[in-house]
């Protein structure tokens, strides 16, 4: 039997290790053969839009500005939107959202961290004597043990950093979801505050064409009595007072909605809404955007914004599942004081030091680590997804509401100009009936065409308006928004 030497035996293990080593790294790395993602985030500048948007991309022309709701001219509008930014239940939900995620980034931080406690322990033992006979058996021996507690994991791989990352990138996102739930909130305001308008003036109209109605109906009458016409007449001015009060009826319903709706939204009571005036004349600019729209809407967009903030922090959580495969190497050390005896507790013979590193790898872990690590390329998946989706998304919002606000002002222009028409054919009768060459008939007769012609432009006033308002939505409502760099989500990890 050949006897080996203990300086041998150290030499052996010292050239042993570093190979030992780099077979159970190598064992470990190959382990994530096969997993890789699969998405790649959209670059803005390949989704062009310039011919969709046409006259209306102009290189003079800027974002919004972050009080966006000030150029429709309505100061009670501009109270009611400050109003409702100084705190609502939604708001106050993004916000309870921002501190949650930023918690744990902060728990994410500290777990990179090495850990300092303090203990203290006191601990006592009688073993009967029917187990163990004397001197074990019977006597009671106890150990009061002070200590503090150091425990950290070195970070080799940069998985613990990683998941840090991934938490921080979380949290910035949900920051951008809390703009974005400001922006929500003052454009529904916004869109809300046109229905009321809209309403007014819808009641304006019916209210008129009841006059109308009522007047017919009292002309007819005469004429029936007078022999003059039929009842006929009659039944149907009757039916067109009926249909103008239902007219005014739905308005005054319309009135009431949308003032409890603005409430609801400033988180308020129904009574809220009570308070809130007739709206102005809203005005609703040209639409323009900036020549460079595609690319800089990655800073003005929160959905965008924090879609890309997601695909940052899905990227580093594939770096964190990697790190898994990878050895880890803890220390733990324990520096105290232990007696048997408590007035011996802080002799200098009750020193006691515990402690050392640890290494572990996993081996066989029933497919753990790669179901985990196939669960970061999905979500890092899912979130490229996500921004691509939004960021097209974005672009086709500005460029609908940039073609709706074109189409609606060529719509306008027309009923305007059937509404002139309408204007001078009504004052032509009644010049005419004044001159005693018509009848208040034909008067009558001559202002439903101009009363039908308000009902259509407030109509489309109303819908030009929220065409404005889309648009500010949909260029970011003058939010700047911090955003992660291209190079971080233009290329998969």
């Amino acid at each position: 039997m050949t006897m080996t030497s203990p300086s041998r035996s150290r030499r052996w293990t010292a050239a042993a290790l570093p190979m030992a080593l780099f077979t159970v790294l190598a064992t470990g790395c190959a382990s994530t053969h096969g997993l890789a993602p699969s998405g790649a985030p959209t670059d803005a500048d390949t989704l062009s839009a310039q011919q969709s948007l046409g006259d209306a991309a102009r290189a003079d022309a800027t974002f919004p500005r972050r009080n966006w709701w000030t150029a429709l001219g309505d100061r009670q509008l501009d109270g009611l939107i400050d109003e409702a930014l100084r705190g609502t239940p939604s708001l106050e939900v993004a916000d309870a959202r921002v501190r949650q995620a930023q918690a744990q980034a902060g728990l994410a931080d500290a777990a990179r961290k090495p850990s300092l406690s303090a203990s203290a322990q006191y601990a006592g033992l009688r073993i009967p004597e029917t187990i163990a006979p004397e001197p074990l058996g019977g006597d009671y021996s106890g150990v009061g043990i002070v200590g503090l507690n150091l425990k950290h994991s070195f970070d080799l791989w940069g998985g613990h950093r990683a998941k840090w990352e991934a938490a921080v990138g979380q949290a910035r996102a949900a920051e951008v979801d809390a703009q974005a739930a400001r922006l929500t909130l003052s454009s529904q305001i916004a869109s809300a505050y046109v229905g009321l308008a809209q309403a007014f003036e819808a009641q304006d109209v019916a209210n008129a064409e009841q006059a109308r109605a009522e007047h017919l109906l009292a002309l007819g009458q005469q004429r029936v009595q007078a022999g003059l016409d039929n009842r006929m007449q009659v039944r149907v001015a009757e039916s067109a007072v009926a249909a103008a009060r239902q007219q005014g009826e739905a308005a005054s319903h319309q009135i009431e909605a949308q003032r409890h709706a603005i409430a609801a939204l400033l988180g308020q009571g129904p009574d809220r809404g009570l308070a809130i005036a007739r709206p102005e004349l809203l005005k609703a600019p040209a639409p323009a955007v900036p020549a460079v729209m595609s690319s800089e809407l990655l800073g003005h967009r929160p959905d965008v914004v924090a879609a890309r903030w997601r695909v940052e922090a899905a990227q580093h959580g594939i770096k964190a599942s990697k790190a898994e495969f990878y050895p880890t190497i803890n220390l733990s050390a324990m520096v105290g004081l232990a007696a048997g005896n408590l007035a011996d507790l802080f002799s200098s013979q009750a020193l006691l030091l515990q402690g050392g590193p640890a290494i572990s790898l996993p081996i066989f872990d029933g497919g753990r680590l790669r179901s985990q690590l196939a669960r970061s390329d999905a979500d890092y998946d899912l979130a490229v997804a996500q921004y691509n989706g939004n960021l097209s998304t974005a672009l086709r919002e500005v460029a609908d509401a940039v073609s709706g606000a074109r189409s609606l002002d060529a719509q306008i222009a027309s009923v305007t100009q059937a509404r002139d028409a309408a204007q001078s054919a009504w004052t032509l009768a009644n010049s005419r009936y004044r001159a005693g060459l018509g009848t208040q008939l034909d008067v009558l007769a001559a202002q439903r065409p101009l009363l039908q012609a308000d009902q259509q432009l407030a109509a489309l006033r109303a819908q030009r308006s929220l065409a404005a308002i889309e648009l500010y939505r949909a260029l970011g409502g003058g939010l700047e928004l911090a955003s992660p760099t291209t190079a971080s989500t233009s290329s998969a990890p």
